[in-house]
């Protein structure tokens, strides 16, 4: 049995199958893991982008927004990929209870998963606020004034502090959200991490507490995580290809019921 036959079987059988993302899974749509070789921070120190740094001082904030005017278009020209399809489409056939997710892409969303069914615990970067008024803008918006030349985008209602829905380096994790992904892996019987290096605290105790609750455990990762030796199943390719098999399995297989069952 190979191991996306074994996977999909996994899924055309669990009553509660959750899906964990990460980075690997947007890289097929253009959205660069940002700890590789060659990507972003290789010209960005990732360690002056603290919450303490944003908030603290004009000077962090304008080295926050240089590396956002650079980043921010690969996320907005990026477009769903096999993987995020794959995975609406399985929440579609009742094969998927929800996707949590580190992205900040919002890709599931736009390849057809409701707002419900995505649990993003980085946040959102198509969204900011102010800080202190809490007056909300699109990120879309910002971008428009930083490619004008403004290097810190102030509140244009009260001049305070704008901040995306994105979860910096020393920023506590929205608490809520985590509260909802913990629920939801202790309750699933199937924990799929997709695409994650599960190098990231406290979103990779997940897997850890869907495998202590008596889940199983996969993992989808072109490279080793510190969790393969809790997996029952470890598979090394990419998350886009994957998923497009296990979908392609798991929808036969329910035609196949269906056809059964109305012969």
């Amino acid at each position: 049995m190979s191991d996306v036959h074994h996977l999909a079987k996994r899924f055309a059988e669990a009553g509660r199958a959750v899906v964990f993302t990460g980075a690997g899974v947007s890289t097929d749509s253009g959205i660069p893991d940002f700890r590789s070789p060659g990507g972003v921070w290789a010209r960005f120190d990732p360690r002056e982008f603290t919450y303490r740094n944003f908030v603290g001082s004009r000077e962090g904030r304008r080295r926050y927004w240089a590396l956002g005017r650079e980043a921010y278009p690969l996320i907005r020209a990026a477009l769903p990929n096999p993987a995020h399809r794959a995975l609406a489409e399985l929440y579609r056939l009742g094969r998927l209870d929800c996707c949590i997710t580190q992205n900040i892409d919002g890709l599931h969303q736009r390849a057809g998963l409701p707002d419900d069914a995505v649990i993003e615990l980085h946040g959102n970067a198509a969204r900011a606020r102010c800080l202190e008024c809490g007056q909300g803008c699109s990120r879309e918006e910002l971008q428009t004034r930083l490619e004008s030349g403004v290097e810190v985008p102030d509140c244009l209602a009260c001049g305070g502090v704008v901040k995306p829905h994105t979860i910096l380096f020393g920023e506590p994790m929205p608490r809520a959200g985590m509260e909802e992904a913990g629920r939801r892996a202790r309750a699933a019987d199937l924990f799929v991490v997709l695409g994650s290096s599960l190098a990231v605290y406290p979103a990779a105790y997940l897997p850890i507490h869907a495998r202590r609750a008596g889940a199983t455990l996969a993992i989808v990762n072109l490279d080793p995580t510190s969790l393969d030796r809790e997996a029952q199943l470890v598979v090394r390719a990419p998350a886009g290809l994957v998923m497009a098999a296990v979908l392609d399995e798991v929808a036969t297989n329910l035609t196949r019921a269906e056809d059964i069952r109305g012969g």
